[in-house]
């Protein structure tokens, strides 16, 4: 889990980041507490590396051979 929130830190991944933080200062701001579920999920898929961004909705080419 460690590995997963620290590692593989890409461009788009902290554009995300910067997004969802500006999502919360904006309803923290304007009182809009809507924007705070939007940033949720924009800070959901930063954390857990989650979204299609940067090959993050790759297929694992592992072929199994299952005569071995």
């Amino acid at each position: 889990m460690k590995a997963l929130i620290f590692t593989n830190w890409h461009l788009m991944r902290w554009v995300c980041l910067v997004f969802a933080l500006f999502l919360f200062a904006q309803a923290y701001i304007l009182k809009e507490w809507m924007f705070i579920g939007f940033g949720l999920f924009f800070f959901i898929q930063v954390i857990f590396n989650l979204g299609c961004g940067s090959n993050g909705c790759t297929i694992p080419n592992n072929k199994y051979n299952k005569d071995e």
